[in-house]
């Protein structure tokens, strides 16, 4: 009934801020060897000694910044076997321009590892109760399997945006982990007139699937969307825009043909592809790895990350202005929705692709 994630806000500078680990715990690391298909007696060591250490580039707990006017909010959905800090580059980048953005962890069982707190019995003590990453079960079709994912996920993410109502409303919000930070700060300070769902592959299913169930949401940015769970049913329902954000070698003929059926319903629904980019460019990993490791093992692209990081956060950054009716100057960008620029292409370059 509880709702986890990580809360990325614009806050105010200050001299040795300490920043938060990006593995927040050791079970991750067991966890995407779990996803990976990998042993874990060696493969979780490994990844614990490569990311253990590696921190996330902002202040941890650090001073609300109340800003001139309310801030729109982002609900942020994980893809497969990801986790709530997978994704720190892009939303800590929308959170410095302006954003509230709790990216969410995913309790259906398609994160590498989560868990909850319980109440332990006969105290007031709280307990962790894990979710591993699970798995399709042998003899079940995928497709059922996963649908009912993207459900309980859409339903996450509505259920983001109820307790951010509730934060502005004043009611308390208990938050049962350690930590300083009280959700109270943002008391008034977020306009829930403007908000917004972002994903990356499952989590770009996700966010197309929350708009439906949500109407409050008023766009989704789709980063590279594994369209599969969705049912077909769905599509004559999904009537706000959505900015599809590609990479080059994921997407499939059959799952663009489902976001054109999308554009063609709505003219304000982009499709985009980002040339050079791989599945990970989007995540955190094309940053962790370093571009020597990303080659020997063909995990990154040609497009630098940096670069790639740009071209995504500017171009959710112009969608976001439009249907958000923000009066910043993101629309210097617009450009890039319709496919216009260095290393993006409108629709998707099938010949490109590697599948």
């Amino acid at each position: 009934q509880g709702l986890f994630f990580r809360l990325f806000y614009p806050c105010a500078s200050r001299a040795g801020a300490r920043r938060p680990l990006w593995l927040p715990r050791s079970e991750y690391g067991v966890g995407l060897a779990d996803f990976l298909g990998w042993s874990r007696w060696w493969c979780a060591p490994l990844l614990g000694a490569a990311f253990g250490a590696c921190r996330v580039p902002a202040s941890w707990n650090g001073p609300f910044k109340p800003g001139s006017a309310r801030y729109p909010l982002i609900i942020f959905s994980h893809g497969l076997g990801a986790f709530r800090t997978a994704y720190s580059a892009v939303c800590a980048e929308l959170a410095s321009r302006g954003f509230v953005v709790a990216a969410l962890e995913h309790r259906d069982g398609s994160a590498s590892a989560t868990y909850f707190c319980a109440a332990a019995a006969g105290t007031a003590a709280q307990r962790e109760e894990w979710i591993p990453y699970g798995r399709v079960p042998p003899g079940q079709k995928e497709f059922p399997f996963r649908n009912k994912q993207v459900h309980q996920r859409a339903d996450e993410c509505v259920r983001g945006l109820r307790l951010f109502e509730d934060v502005s409303r004043g009611e308390s919000v208990p938050n049962v982990l350690p930590g300083d930070f009280d959700l109270s700060v943002l008391q008034d300070s977020i306009d829930l007139t403007r908000v917004a769902v972002m994903g990356h592959s499952f989590g770009g299913a996700t966010a197309v699937l929350a708009t439906v169930k949500e109407p409050r949401f008023r766009c989704a940015v789709a980063l590279d969307a594994w369209m599969f769970p969705l049912e077909h049913a769905l599509y004559p329902q999904v009537s706000k825009p959505v900015l599809f954000l590609n990479t080059e070698t994921f997407q499939t003929p059959e799952s663009v043909a489902r976001m054109r059926r999308l554009s063609s319903r709505n003219g304000q629904t982009k499709i985009v592809t980002l040339l050079g980019s791989v599945h990970r460019s989007q995540t955190d990993f094309i940053f962790l790895t370093g571009r020597f490791i990303s080659r020997i093992f063909s995990l990154g692209g040609t497009l630098d990350p940096y670069k790639g990081l740009d071209i995504t956060s500017r171009a959710a950054l112009a969608f976001l202005q439009r249907h958000l009716d923000l009066t910043e100057e993101f629309d210097r960008w617009d450009h890039l929705l319709d496919g216009i620029g260095d290393s993006v292409v409108a629709g998707a370059p099938f010949c490109r692709s590697g599948l």
